[in-house]
């Protein structure tokens, strides 16, 4: 079989190479030539265009930053995909709007698998990332091999529309735990402590986390670069409200950080990273949350 990949921004870029490393034939786009090139060399094919890449491919992966753009990505593979083609999602989607778009595509033969990642950016250039599958169980037997040589691990959560639910979920608690993160060093700084060792001992404490292992060194080297945007933190934190809403849940935790972020974004825009809510508590107070010896990105 040979894919497409569309989308070679932070994640999506690993994620082709990661299929390329692997032996699959692939043939990437990307908006932006110059994200090809990596793939490039790694042996891709890059098309000129998403209707030129629909016509040479039998199945394309997607990794894009918004429900608009995966429509607009796949009004344009219909026009040249193969009847029975498979289109595997990897970006981050509503549970409504991957029932929708999954109906659209059906109009032309194509069949929707939704498989958003989730474990951030270094994971995904390790070949790392979790997988989280929601469609028909006869796709993802066929497309596991591709889905495995993506991450380690791989859920099969159900019908479509499942892993948007999930996903969303995980990115809930992720925000959630970097703001904790960020209060926690700040009460440590402010309280006198060493921030390397407190980082440390909290690592090592019941309070640890898989973001204040990551993100927290990020914060506490000041870079803040995870490779995810304040932006992008809204609109998952927008999901899960709304999934809130609907499945009447109360999300205490989860509005609250949402206020967070939208502050961020009033004063930072929405091209900042993520951790850049750490930030916002450190102007407020005027201490800097710096600590020597933590990493610039995750490796």
């Amino acid at each position: 079989m040979r894919y497409g990949y569309i989308g070679l921004g932070n994640l999506g870029g690993h994620l082709a190479a990661s299929l390329l490393k692997a032996g699959h034939e692939v043939t990437v786009y990307d908006r932006n030539p110059a994200l090809a090139e990596r793939q490039a060399a790694l042996g891709a094919r890059v098309a000129p265009s998403v209707t030129a890449l629909a016509g040479e491919v039998d199945h394309v992966f997607t990794c894009l930053p918004s429900p608009a753009a995966s429509e607009a990505v796949l009004a344009e593979l219909l026009t040249g995909l193969k009847p029975g083609a498979t289109w595997i999602e990897n970006s981050t989607l509503g549970r409504d709007d991957v029932l929708r778009l999954a109906g659209l595509a059906r109009t032309g033969a194509v069949r929707l698998l939704e498989a958003p990642v989730t474990g951030g950016v270094h994971l995904a250039a390790r070949g790392e990332i979790t997988v989280l599958v929601g469609g028909e169980q006869e796709l993802f037997d066929l497309h596991r091999p591709a889905l495995a040589v993506l991450g380690q691990r791989i859920f099969h959560m159900g019908p479509l529309g499942s892993a948007a639910v999930i996903k969303v979920i995980t990115n809930m608690l992720a925000f959630i735990h970097l703001k904790a993160t960020s209060e926690a060093l700040m009460l440590a700084k402010r309280g006198g402590l060493d921030l390397g060792q407190s980082w440390q001992a909290i690592q090592a404490s019941s309070g640890n986390s898989f973001v204040h292992e990551t993100e927290g060194a990020l914060i506490l080297n000041g870079s803040y670069d995870i490779a995810f945007s304040v932006d992008l933190a809204l609109k998952d934190l927008g999901f899960a409200l709304g999934f809130g809403k609907e499945f009447g849940v109360p999300l205490d935790l989860a509005s609250i950080t949402n206020q967070t972020y939208i502050a961020a974004k009033a004063a930072y825009g929405g091209e900042a990273q993520s951790p850049m809510i750490a930030r916002l508590l450190e102007d407020l107070l005027g201490t800097d949350l710096r600590a020597p010896g933590f990493p610039a990105r995750l490796e």
